[in-house]
């Protein structure tokens, strides 16, 4: 109820076009601390419109949560004489670090492909590489495997039915952010789709900022690695001896 009545209010407060989206967010900050292991952030929304329902026409949404971009070198192992070994390799132009999509039906259902190349919604329109060297023939392989990696990784997910669409006005959906997530500015995209036609898109950012130790931690292994290595091989040869006196103690 609580949910609903927030709703009303934003609608209530926007001016009226045919269709369009009314967006909230659970948080629009996510910190990560020195014992960060995941957070899920609740995107809900409504659909304001002025013409009834089209029962016959139903709207869908696909609603994409996108992190920072950055270009990576993807390479190819070969086994050669007993021993894995870095053979070709493919600079990716822009990936992001993290990728999540969840609709509200199955995904050829929701969108067409024309609408996806438009948009670049799904997580290999979202991953771009534009070039590789003239002695690779399959440069998309590189870009599967790096989807595949990240998919293991949690990182790149595809989450189809995980919107909830109530009476055509309503939705709501969870993402799971994983424990590896990297710094900066993050984006959630909803776009509502008629037949797979994008009809409307809002777009809102999400902030995921290191505090506390975790980000003095980071700073200091970028700024200075020296000082960061040193004090990470104190720390584990404190903590080693410590547990070698705790086990020489319990053995007494």
């Amino acid at each position: 109820m609580r949910l609903i009545a927030i709703m009303c209010l934003l609608l209530a407060t926007l001016p009226a076009r045919a269709e369009q989206v009314v967006l909230g967010l659970s948080q629009d900050e996510v910190a990560i601390t020195a014992t960060f292991e995941g957070d899920e952030i609740l995107i809900f929304g409504a659909i304001q419109r002025e013409t009834p329902i089209d029962a016959e026409r139903p709207l869908s949404v696909v609603i994409t949560v996108e992190g920072p971009s950055s270009p990576i070198v993807v390479r190819r192992k070969e086994r050669r004489f007993g021993i894995w070994v870095n053979t070709d390799a493919v600079e990716v132009d822009a990936a992001p670090s993290f990728y999540a999509v969840t609709t509200s039906g199955p995904l050829d259902e929701v969108l067409t492909n024309t609408e996806n190349l438009r948009h670049n919604i799904t997580i290999d329109r979202a991953v771009r590489s534009r070039g590789a060297p003239m002695n690779i023939t399959d440069s998309e392989a590189f870009s599967e495997a790096l989807i595949r990696i990240r998919e293991r990784s949690g990182l790149y997910k595809l989450i189809e039915n995980g919107v909830d669409l109530e009476e055509q006005t309503l939705f709501h959906t969870n993402v799971s952010l994983p424990a590896n997530l990297t710094e900066g500015h993050y984006e959630a995209r909803i776009f509502l789709t008629r037949e797979g036609e994008v009809v409307d898109v809002y777009r809102t950012p999400i902030e995921v900022r290191r505090v506390g130790i975790g980000q003095w931690l980071f700073a200091l292994s970028r700024s200075q690695p020296l000082l960061y290595g040193l004090m990470s091989l104190a720390i584990a040869i404190a903590a080693g001896w410590s547990a070698s006196k705790v086990f020489s103690a319990l053995k007494r």
